[in-house]
């Protein structure tokens, strides 16, 4: 049993003020891996504090010199890359090899993109409208209180600690206590580079507790929160009082549209990226709408993908994938597919409990409905599981209707040989990001949406400037 009860305050590891131990649950098991404590306010006010005492020295640091640490962060991260591909996979089930390339890897390369962004950045810039003496300068919001989910650890984490570091804000941190291990290796990472006592801190806790105390707490200039659409508005809420600055990356229900001139790959793209990580991406395209002239093959290829989809041990390399991360989700998630049965939708692959051979662990079989109609709960809820469902349509504006038909708007997808239709459909797709014929964004291009996805951007200068407020200045000398 891993014991991990310390939090990181102030520069150093210290005992939670009152015990409270938290159970790290291995997915794969259902058995405890690890102890962590759950924080109470007095552990959050001693982290805010420290952070606010730290602010004003980070705060003058050059950015050159600022940057200079997350450098060493990045070099820290690489060299013990492999410890923690092998925390994640614990804590929240990923397969090893996922672990390693991508789970590791959105890391690193968040904190790559970020490092080139921020020599980019003029801190102090001429307004640019010809006034003299007129200057606008970025500057650090203050104390940031920075919540992360589960599901992947080190791409939200190096998302919002990163570009808080380079801007000049101090923070306290609150990971999942689903999946504290990561975190809790990334901020030795923090203190091995040298990052100044104070500036960044970890306090594991749950929504209500942590959560809460960092939402509310009056020293607190700004809330970056990555999770659910629920929990979003829980916090919008709770910060209202002390009008803090709320930046929400939260659920999605991605709409991947495939038209009869998609190239011969797009189906089992689209089915394959809905189901990496068990499904548990905010991101996933888990609308499959299919223009009707091809919908019979697609529904053949989707059925073909899923049942050659192997799900299995995280500790195990190959392409399989793994359990999702605790009973709650599984139980969830097995609801909603029985939602789906009794609603009429045509049961392709998967179903209902777990896969053959797999008796123990919160594994989901790999499912896939078909014939599905806009009212139904499996188009229209977040699942956050390895279930697709698809739906055909007869023309590009009932593509655009049935895509546009949700109240989230993260990121959707378009397959398609015509070039003029897609950039027409990238205009007319509401979301905050679109993506085409399986060409990833580029790096450091924002991501966050619209609606009930939140209104983040995060990644490259966006995500830098997520961290800033603009101050204007006039009578500047020359």
């Amino acid at each position: 049993m891993i014991e991990k009860r310390d939090f990181y305050i102030d520069g150093k590891w210290m005992a939670p003020a009152v015990p409270r131990d938290c159970l790290v649950i291995d997915p794969s098991t259902e058995d405890a891996c690890a102890v962590i404590s759950l924080g109470d306010a007095a552990d959050t006010n001693a982290a805010v504090a420290a952070a606010k005492r730290a602010l004003p020295g980070w705060k003058a640091t050059p950015p050159a010199q600022r940057l200079a640490y997350v450098e060493k962060i990045l070099e820290i991260y690489q060299a013990r890359a492999e410890e923690m591909a092998e925390a994640m996979s614990l804590e929240m089930g990923a397969p090893i090899d996922l672990a390693r390339n991508n789970q590791v890897g959105a890391g690193s390369w968040h904190i790559a993109n970020f490092i080139k962004a921020a020599k980019e950045i003029d801190w102090v810039r001429p307004l640019g409208d010809g006034t003299k003496g007129a200057m606008i300068a970025l500057e650090p919001v203050g104390v940031v209180g920075l919540i992360t989910p589960w599901n992947w650890p080190m791409n939200q984490v190096t998302l919002k600690v990163i570009p808080a570091l380079i801007a000049g804000c101090t923070m306290v941190l609150k990971p999942s206590e689903e999946a504290p291990l990561s975190s809790l290796l990334f901020a030795e990472f923090i203190h091995d580079a040298g990052v100044p006592a104070g500036v960044f801190n970890l306090v594991n806790g749950d929504g209500l507790g942590v959560g809460t105390q960092l939402s509310t707490h009056p020293d607190i200039e700004m809330i970056s929160f990555t999770g659910s659409t629920r929990a979003g508005k829980a916090i919008s809420v709770a910060a209202a009082e002390t009008l803090k600055r709320v930046c929400l990356e939260l659920g999605g229900k991605g709409a991947n549209l495939i038209f009869a001139d998609a190239d011969e790959n797009a189906v089992k793209r689209g089915v394959q990226h809905c189901f990496q990580n068990s499904g548990q991406s905010c991101n996933a395209p888990t609308r499959m709408l299919v223009e009707r002239s091809y919908y019979d093959r697609a529904v053949q290829i989707a059925q073909e993908v899923a049942e050659k989809t192997k799900v299995g041990n995280p500790r195990e390399p190959g392409k399989h994938i793994g359990p999702v991360v605790n009973k709650a989700q599984y139980e969830k998630i097995q609801g909603l597919i029985e939602t789906g049965i009794k609603e009429g939708a045509r049961l392709l692959a998967g179903g209902l409990g777990r896969p053959e051979g797999l008796n123990r662990g919160y594994y989901v079989r790999p499912t896939v409905f078909a014939d599905c109609t806009p009212d139904m709960t499996v188009i229209r809820e977040e699942i956050f599981g390895p279930v697709l469902s698809i739906m055909p349509f007869d023309s590009e504006e009932e593509a655009v209707a049935l895509a546009n038909d949700t109240p989230y708007g993260l990121t959707n997808y378009v397959q398609s040989g015509d070039g003029a239709r897609r950039n027409r459909l990238a205009r007319e797709l509401r979301a905050g990001m679109i993506e085409m014929n399986g060409e990833s964004r580029g790096a450091g291009a924002p991501f966050g949406g619209v609606g009930a996805s939140g209104r983040a951007r995060e990644g490259g200068h966006w995500g830098i400037e997520e961290f800033c407020d603009v101050k204007s200045i006039s009578g500047w000398a020359e």
